[in-house]
């Protein structure tokens, strides 16, 4: 049987979502190849933004390209979001919305077998199909076939994969397409992902990323609720696990048992990373988001983080730049909360009125210019730079623990290994180390890509510890 190949585009838990896509196809037996050698190939879309939209259907153009025989799977948000649109691609064989992608190994096994094996199968109705001239279609607003939990998480191409704990997200924030493209907030249980933990200790795991899409709603829809504080203090109490890493949080799901663990077990249980979602430093601005806090709740919550983990703890934050009828004013309260806030890195992007949302009928009637997007982006681009270099550069001269990655080819023949610090710093070993380990580095200085030049010492333990 052909081989398959599994291209990801968006946040964590998406990643999350094709990784167990791909755990499952490697676990029927079937092989992982390069994009020109697959039979299948799986590209698993995001739809935040139109730029995200543009770059699925460049690489279903791009796949056409290299491997003109493959076929093409294309899932995810933007499978959900316009699958009539996708299956009209040329080239594209199956669309898998969010609302099936638990069917996606299936459909991908049997389109490596043959069509008739589908059928065969039961996984989709004749009178489902669109016509034989266009793809095959799974999507629909029931979410039924969402998750992908039987898959477990292993050590392998990433030595810190994503546990994808909690689905979908009810924020219904006025920009933000994911409560179509991805339903309500739904929770693997606590059984599940404790499972899941102890089978990534017992295969030789080190880091562990938890992921979801409002990952700080965790176990709200369960019965008895659950809390994510007490999901995590278990984690690090009753399994192995040796270094946990939380994935975005808003704001006010930081709650002060969540920080907390921070205190009790940060650096050597928990990552001393945490991202919070800004979105914009404006209180008028957060309400015409629909935005669950304001200014001041978020400069509390992160100098709460700061005084529970210390100050070496790595903020992140995205940024919306040019939300409708954002003006220069407000945009300089976005700037200035921002300038005073201990950021170590910042994801930004200009607002992208998404169909079906509030923010498009907004966009309507208060575009921003795009020159002056263009000028908030770079002002912000700039702050953002001048800080991760000033929060990189008092590393120096000390010492961090990191866990090195899967290092490519090149960089390995010169001796050198790829790692992050557990605040999330990229870092480059001046040795060979193998993948998956912990250790413990001494910072020589920065190099020209903005990644920490370090080497192991044997002596680190005398060295001032960046903790």
């Amino acid at each position: 049987m052909a081989g398959f190949f599994v291209e990801n585009f968006g946040c964590r838990a998406a990643r999350a979502d094709g990784e167990a896509v791909s755990s499952r196809l490697r676990a029927a037996g079937m092989d992982e190849v390069m994009l020109p050698d697959a039979g299948v190939v799986v590209i698993n879309t995001c739809s935040v933004t139109a730029e995200a939209d543009r770059d699925a259907r460049a690489f279903v153009r791009k796949t056409r390209r290299l491997n003109p025989e493959a076929k093409i799977v294309v899932t995810g948000c933007y499978a959900q979001r316009a699958p009539e649109e996708i299956a009209a691609l040329d080239g594209v064989s199956a669309v898998v919305g969010n609302s099936h992608k638990g069917l996606v190994p299936e459909i991908v096994e049997g389109l490596l077998r043959s069509a008739d094996s589908l059928a065969e199968r039961k996984l989709i109705a004749p009178a489902n199909l669109l016509q034989s001239a266009t793809a095959q279609v799974w999507a629909d607003d029931r979410f039924a076939h969402s998750y992908i939990e039987d898959a477990q998480v292993l050590p392998g191409l990433q030595t810190r994969p994503n546990l994808k704990i909690q689905e979908g997200c009810g924020n219904r924030c006025t920009f933000c397409v994911i409560p179509t493209t991805r339903g309500g907030s739904r929770s693997l249980t606590r059984e599940k992902v404790l499972a899941q933990v102890r089978g990534f200790v017992a295969a030789g795991g080190k880091e562990l990323v938890i992921s979801g899409i409002n990952l700080g709603r965790w176990g709200r829809d369960l019965v008895p609720n659950h809390s994510l504080a007490g999901l995590v203090r278990e984690i690090v109490t009753e399994t192995d696990l040796a270094r946990l890493r939380l994935s975005s949080i808003e704001p006010m799901d930081w709650t002060t048992a969540m920080i907390e663990l921070m205190r009790d077990f940060s650096p050597n249980r928990i990552a001393r990373h945490a991202h919070l979602p800004l979105q914009s430093g404006s209180d008028s601005v957060l309400r015409r988001m629909h935005r669950r806090y304001r200014p001041w709740h978020y400069e509390q919550k992160v100098g709460a983080l700061v005084d529970a983990a210390g100050p070496e703890i790595a903020i992140g934050a995205d940024v919306m730049v040019g939300f409708p009828g954002e003006t220069e004013e407000e945009f300089r309260e976005t700037y200035d909360l921002i300038a005073r806030l201990p950021f170590s890195y910042l994801h930004l992007f200009p607002f992208s009125p998404r169909p079906g949302t509030q923010g498009w009928e907004l966009h309507q009637a208060a575009p921003v210019a795009a020159q002056a997007v263009s000028e908030r982006m770079a002002a912000l681009r700039a702050l953002a730079g001048t800080k991760s270099q000033r929060f990189k550069a008092g590393f120096v001269g000390r010492r961090l623990p990191a866990i090195t990655l899967n290092t490519p080819a090149k960089t390995v023949a010169q001796g050198r290994t790829l790692a992050i610090s557990d605040n999330y710093l990229p870092v480059e070993v001046n040795e060979g180390i193998t993948s998956n380990e912990l250790v413990d580095l001494l910072v020589m200085g920065i190099n020209s890509a903005g990644v920490l030049v370090c080497e192991r010492d044997a002596i680190a333990g005398n060295l001032p510890a960046a903790s």
